[in-house]
């Protein structure tokens, strides 16, 4: 690979430096020995930009966002790079029933209740500890009540950028009453960099062959079922858009792809291989890796271009995806779904990781 030449550049810091709801905000850098580069503020847990190198060895910023912590605050929540909690993707009509106690959660994604509320995890600012240059350790108490979910719930949520390329986001969390937990990262994507245009003609593969179908508010009805024959077929790897206008009814209620892919009927004992994801222009390649029993797959169909990203480029249709590793969306009201109750005496733990490399054959 030809020595990295500057082509991408993070945000400053001078920018995140803020007060928030009476908290410092600030923006951390995170390097490792392979010109790869990450930056995370503290306001809502979030990767601002991910610096990798492409077939050419240019730094290319895969990673969507803003470079200032305002833009971030403002308007609807984007979720651009954020941690979600307490529970991610939607819960039915934002109520759940636990140990007998029905919990009420506000409504921000009618008629449903969506990553956690509009105060979710993405919407606080966390205490940080940058452990090493390579890595960053944020915590944050959701008090007992805190957007409807019972328990006072310490969470730390840690980022390492290793020497083999790879960002990886470990979750723990305890809590001293029943609850649920679903937390998730929501990275949104672009391989051939951000403000680069359409994530269509990326390709994609998802080891999964089943998922869960949805209503018509993207709340699953409960079944499992095969992808195969269908537009939400990536078992192989073809283009997002190759299927995208398909006559599907599960596309038609999603406005495109927004669906949670079947990896196991419980949490995995060791990180899999679940995802592939290649730039068609910068032969950039990301393989995603969890423990969790889902993955959702959004293909940035609701991005409508009215938000100014790094670089001066809006966030067009579609133009990054994102993939959330995860339990299944309402698995609080879906007893055949893998199970997200946390009671005390129990701790969550989860790993996720995003590996970079470059497709050999791409390179010049």
């Amino acid at each position: 690979m030809a020595d990295s030449t500057l082509t991408a550049a993070l945000p400053s810091k001078e920018g995140f430096e803020k007060t928030i709801n009476g908290k410092q905000t600030d923006l951390y850098i995170l390097k490792n020995k392979k010109n790869m580069e990450a930056a995370i503020t503290n306001y809502g847990g979030r990767v601002v930009g991910l610096i990798v190198p492409d077939k050419d060895g240019n730094s290319t910023d895969v990673v969507v966002g803003f470079d200032n912590v305002e833009a971030y605050t403002q308007g609807a929540d984007t979720y651009f790079g954020a941690t979600i909690g307490r529970y991610g993707n939607r819960i039915a009509k934002g109520k759940f029933t636990l140990d007998g106690h029905e919990y009420t959660l506000p409504i921000n994604n009618a008629p449903n209740s969506l990553h956690g509320g509009p105060l979710g995890f993405s919407r606080v600012v966390w205490d940080a500890k940058q452990i090493s240059p390579s890595e960053l350790e944020l915590t944050y108490v959701a008090k007992d009540g805190e957007e409807g979910y019972p328990g006072n719930l310490n969470v730390k949520v840690t980022y390492t950028l290793t020497d083999e390329n790879e960002l990886k986001i470990a979750y723990h969390a305890t809590t001293d009453k029943a609850t649920v937990v679903n937390l998730t990262n929501h990275s949104f994507f672009n391989l051939n960099g951000e403000g680069s245009g359409t994530v269509n003609n990326h390709f994609l593969q998802i080891n999964a062959d089943s998922y869960t179908p949805v209503d018509s508010t993207l709340i699953p009805t409960g079944k499992i079922e095969s992808v195969k024959g269908t537009a939400l077929d990536f078992t192989k790897s073809v283009t997002i858009g190759s299927r995208i206008d398909a006559d599907d009814q599960q596309l038609k209620f999603g406005q495109g792809y927004d669906h949670n892919y079947v990896i196991a009927n419980k949490k995995l004992d060791a990180l899999k291989k679940v995802a592939i994801v290649e730039g068609d222009k910068s032969g950039i390649v990301m393989e995603v890796y969890t423990v969790e029993p889902g993955i959702q797959f959004y293909g940035g169909n609701f991005m409508d271009g009215t938000h100014k990203l790094k670089g001066g480029k809006t966030d067009e249709r579609r133009s990054a995806l994102c993939l959330e590793t995860q339990h299944f969306p309402d698995s609080p009201n879906q007893p055949a779904f893998p199970s997200t109750v946390l009671k005390p005496g129990q701790t969550y733990q989860t790993t996720t990781v995003y590996k970079f490399m470059v497709d050999q054959a791409a390179k010049k």
